[in-house]
C-alpha cells in the first residue's frame, strides 16, 4: 500500500469532510495477529534525531520543560501539559510512580488501525504509523486508558471544543496510511465535522 504524500495529507488546506468521503467504509477486520510489536519497537527514534518518539512528543506538547542533563535536550524530566482532551493543566514528573499521569495517545489507536487496514502494511510502514507525530498527542493518562482502542463512535474527548480537531486528525491519519472507517465511526466523525466552524 502506498502512503499518501505527507505534504498532501498534512497540508493546511486539508479538508476532513472532503477527505472522509474518499475513505473506504467496511467492518472491522479480526484482531488476529495484532500485537504492539507488530508496530515495531516501542517509541523508536524514527526521525534519527537522537531522541525517542515519546520524548519528542513531550518536548512538543509540554511547557516549562526541565531536561535530564544540562547539555542534553532529549529526556524530559518535568513539565506542564494543558491537556487537549480535558482542558486540565497537569504537571509531569518522570518516574515509575508519576510518568503515567501524562501518556502519549495514538489518536488512531494501534489496535483500531490494525483492524481497519494496518495489518496490510509492512513493518516499516507500521513503525512509521506508531511514531508519526500527526497521530500522537501528550494527554491525561486516565483519559488515554479510558479510550483504549476506541474509535470516534465509542470514545471522544470530554472537552467538546477539541472534538473537531480530534476527529480531523483521525481522518488525516487514516487517509495518510490508507486505512478504512467503519460505518458507525464515519457517522460519528461526520456528525462532529458538520458542527465545526
Amino acid at each position: 500500500l502506498q502512503l499518501l504524500s505527507s505534504a498532501r495529507a498534512e497540508s493546511s488546506s486539508f479538508n476532513a469532510i472532503q477527505e472522509i468521503e474518499k475513505l473506504e467504509v467496511k467492518g472491522r477486520a479480526p484482531k488476529t495477529g495484532y500485537s504492539r510489536s507488530a508496530f515495531g519497537p516501542q517509541w523508536s527514534d524514527v526521525d534519527r534525531n537522537g531522541c525517542d518518539t515519546r520524548n519528542d512528543i513531550l518536548k512538543r506538547d509540554l511547557k516549562s520543560i526541565v531536561y535530564k542533563g544540562v547539555s542534553e535536550s532529549c529526556v524530559v524530566l518535568s513539565g506542564v501539559l494543558i491537556d487537549p482532551y480535558s482542558g486540565e493543566t497537569i504537571s509531569f514528573l518522570r518516574g515509575v510512580a508519576t510518568s503515567s499521569a501524562i501518556q502519549i495517545d495514538h489518536v488512531v489507536a494501534l489496535s483500531n488501525a490494525w483492524q481497519t487496514g494496518a495489518f496490510k502494511l509492512n513493518l516499516a510502514q507500521r513503525t512509521a504509523f506508531a511514531n508519526d507525530p500527526s497521530n500522537l498527542l501528550a494527554v491525561k493518562g486516565k483519559l488515554n486508558s479510558q479510550k483504549g482502542d476506541g474509535d470516534a463512535a465509542t470514545w471522544l474527548p470530554p472537552r467538546k471544543s477539541y472534538r473537531c480537531e480530534y476527529v480531523s486528525k483521525q481522518v488525516l491519519v487514516k487517509a495518510k496510511y490508507g486505512l478504512w472507517l467503519t460505518a458507525p465511526e464515519k457517522a460519528a466523525i461526520l456528525k462532529i465535522l458538520k458542527s465545526c466552524p
